[in-house]
C-alpha cells in the first residue's frame, strides 16, 4: 500500500497533471470561448460556424506524429524538448490572439487560430509518449486518470475561467492571461523528470513512419483492439451529446441545468477519473475496463429513468453525479488502455493513430444522435445509447491486457514463489 501511495505523490503524477492541463488550455481558446469573442463583437453566425474548421490538426495529428518520433531537440531531452517548443509557440499564439480583432478582420485570427490547433496536436501527441514513457507500467492507470483531470481543469479555466476575466477586463486581458497560464505550464515541463535515454529513436524517416504500423499490426487482435477503442464509448458519446437538448425538454430551465452539470456533473467526473485511477492500480487496466464500461451503461439507462420522471432537480443530480463519475472512470480506463498498448520506440505514432481513433464514433454516430432520439423518443434514446455500447464490451471477452499489465504481472507470481 505504501508503494501505490509513494507512486502517486510522485514528481511523475505531479508532472502528468501539468502537463494534462497545458494539453486542455488551448481547446477552448479556438472553439467555444472563442465563438463567444467572435459573437459578442457581432460577427456573423455563418463565419463563427466555419471557424471549427480551424480545429482540423486534432483529427490528423497521426499524420506527423513520426517526425516527434524521429527527430530529437537539441535542449532537454526527447520528449521534453518538443513540448517546450509547442508551449511557448501557443503562448504567443495567445498573445497575438489578444491583440486582434475578430470583427474587424476575421481572417487573420482564423489564421493564428489554425496555428494554434497545430501546435496543440502537436504538444498532446508528446504529452501522451512522455506520460507513457515516464510512468512505470503499473502507473500507466492511474497516470492516465491524473491526465485526463488535468486536461478538464485547463479546459475550465480556458472556458469559464476566460469568459468572466473577458466580462470584466476585456478580451485582451483573458487571453493575455491565458498565455501567462500555458507559460507557467513550460516552467513545469522543464521541471520535470527526463526520459529514458536508453530508449532510442528511430534511425530514419521510414523506420518513424512504417515500424509502428509493423509492429502493431504483427500483434496478435490488432483489428479487434481497434474496434474495440472504436465502440467502447459510443453510447455513452451518443448520450452525452443530446443532454443539454434533453433536459430542457423535459422542462429544466437553463439554470437548473448549468447549476447541477457544474456543480454535481465536473466535480463527480474529476473524482470519478481519480477512483477509477486508484481501483486501476489495484485490479490493473483490462480488469477496470469490465467494471467502468458496465457502469457507464448503466449510467445511460438512468437518463430513460429520468425521462419518464420528469424535471426532478434531486434526481438530475443525482443521475448527472452518477453519470459523470462513471464516465470519469471509464474515461481513465480506456485512456490508459490505449497507452499500455504502445511500444515505447513508438509512443507518440501509436498512441497518436489510436487516440484519433477516439473522436470518429462521434463525429459518425453522433451525427445521427438527434434523428434517433426524435423518432425514439428520449426513454428509446437512451435504450438505444445503452444497447450498442454492448458490442464493445463484448468484444473483452476476444482482447488480452495490454504488454505493460502482463509484464508486472508475470513479476510478481515469480516474486510470490
Amino acid at each position: 500500500m505504501g508503494k501505490i501511495w509513494r507512486s502517486i505523490f510522485s514528481k511523475r503524477m505531479l508532472a502528468v497533471l501539468f502537463m494534462g492541463f497545458a494539453s486542455g488550455l488551448p481547446l477552448l481558446l479556438i472553439g467555444g470561448t472563442l465563438r463567444a469573442w467572435m459573437k459578442d463583437q457581432g460577427v456573423d453566425l455563418t463565419l463563427i460556424g466555419l471557424f471549427a474548421l480551424v480545429g482540423f490538426p486534432y483529427t490528423l495529428k497521426f499524420l506527423w506524429a513520426p517526425l516527434l518520433d524521429r527527430f530529437v531537440p537539441p535542449f532537454l531531452d526527447r520528449r521534453r524538448g518538443w513540448i517546450v517548443i509547442c508551449q511557448a509557440l501557443l503562448a504567443v499564439c495567445f498573445v497575438a490572439m489578444a491583440f486582434s480583432n475578430p470583427a474587424a478582420s476575421p481572417w487573420p485570427i482564423a489564421v493564428i487560430a489554425f496555428f494554434v490547433s497545430l501546435f496543440s496536436a502537436s504538444q498532446d501527441i508528446v504529452v501522451d509518449a512522455y506520460r507513457r514513457e515516464i510512468l512505470k507500467d503499473e502507473e500507466l492507470g492511474f497516470g492516465s486518470a491524473l491526465a485526463v483531470n488535468g486536461y478538464r481543469l485547463g479546459l475550465l479555466l480556458a472556458g469559464a475561467g476566460a469568459l468572466p476575466i473577458a466580462d470584466a477586463y476585456g478580451w485582451k486581458a483573458s487571453y493575455c492571461t491565458m498565455a501567462v497560464a500555458m507559460a507557467v505550464s513550460l516552467v513545469f515541463t522543464i521541471l520535470s523528470p527526463r526520459v529514458d535515454s536508453k530508449i532510442a529513436p528511430p534511425k530514419s524517416l521510414r523506420e518513424a513512419f512504417v515500424q509502428p504500423l509493423v509492429e502493431y499490426f504483427s500483434r496478435s487482435g490488432a483489428i479487434e483492439i481497434l474496434v474495440f477503442i472504436l465502440l467502447f464509448k459510443i453510447g455513452d458519446q451518443m448520450a452525452s451529446d443530446m443532454l443539454n437538448p434533453f433536459y430542457l425538454d423535459i422542462g429544466f430551465t437553463k439554470t437548473q441545468i448549468g447549476v447541477v452539470s457544474k456543480l454535481f456533473g465536473f466535480w463527480a467526473v474529476i473524482a470519478g477519473g481519480l477512483i477509477g485511477g486508484a481501483v486501476m492500480m489495484k485490479m490493473g487496466i483490462f480488469r477496470s475496463l469490465w467494471v467502468f464500461g458496465i457502469l457507464q451503461a448503466a449510467s445511460t439507462v438512468c437518463f430513460a429513468v429520468l425521462a419518464t420522471a420528469g424535471p426532478s432537480v434531486a434526481m438530475l443530480a443525482t443521475v448527472v453525479s452518477f453519470e459523470n463519475l462513471s464516465s470519469g472512470m471509464g474515461t481513465a480506463a480506456y485512456v490508459g488502455y490505449m497507452a499500455s498498448l504502445t511500444d515505447r520506440r513508438f509512443t507518440a505514432t501509436q498512441y497518436a493513430l489510436l487516440s484519433s481513433l477516439m473522436g470518429v464514433p462521434r463525429v459518425i454516430f453522433g451525427s445521427s444522435s438527434g434523428y434517433l432520439a426524435k423518432h425514439l423518443g428520449w426513454p428509446g434514446f437512451f435504450l438505444f445509447c445503452t444497447v450498442i455500447a454492448i458490442p464493445g464490451l463484448l468484444l473483452l471477452l476476444k482482447l488480452k491486457p495490454g504488454p505493460s499489465e502482463v509484464a508486472p504481472r508475470k513479476a510478481q507470481k515469480k516474486k510470490k514463489r
